[in-house]
């Protein structure tokens, strides 16, 4: 973390993650890496990236962990709501509003088109994103195969998440324990 910025306060969080949650529709990893890192400097590339490597592993969604996490780390409780309920309350009310346009328009011949190019759209941003998110493990060739191990496993192999990522995880802390010793 930047010692030159004072940790976040609760409203500093909700209103960060507000942001994160408007920009972000359809994917708010990228946006809240910004947030974190780029931008308010809450965390540095690694610590993010650690912290997002152990919010994977816990149920529920990735970014809604991280969220919590985050708030917790800084304010407790009282932070965590705030960052949750910063990050959910816009995307909520954008996906109820959508969902009513989509349901009373569907038949009009563009709706259905301009919907698969904001998904189009999304996903590049995604991936770009994720090559920015994966930067800290250059220099890391263990962290780097234990990635791309678990890639083919679940997106090549299609193997199910919740039989590969016991071994996955096995796997590699006892690989890491192996070769730090």
């Amino acid at each position: 973390m930047s010692q030159s910025r004072p940790d976040p306060d609760v409203f500093d969080l909700f209103a960060g993650f507000f942001v994160v949650g408007i920009c972000g529709f359809g994917g708010v990893l990228p946006w809240a890496r910004r947030l974190i890192v780029d931008q308010r400097q809450w965390l540095s590339p690694t610590e993010f990236t650690d912290m997002l490597g152990l919010c994977q592993f816990l149920p529920g969604g990735n970014i809604m962990n991280l969220t919590i996490a985050l708030g917790a780390r800084f304010r407790g409780i009282p932070g965590a709501l705030a960052a949750f309920l910063g990050l959910m309350t816009a995307p909520v009310a954008i996906v109820i509003t959508l969902g009513l346009i989509y349901d009373r328009y569907f038949d009009l011949p563009p709706v259905r088109p301009a919907f698969v190019a904001l998904a189009a759209a999304a996903a590049a941003y995604l991936f770009a994103n994720a090559l920015k998110i994966a930067t800290p493990l250059k220099g890391r060739p263990l962290a780097i195969a234990v990635a791309a191990c678990t890639f083919i496993v679940i997106a090549l192999l299609r193997l199910p998440l919740a039989a590969a990522l016991p071994v996955l995880v096995l796997a590699s802390t006892v690989l890491l324990w192996r070769f730090r010793h």
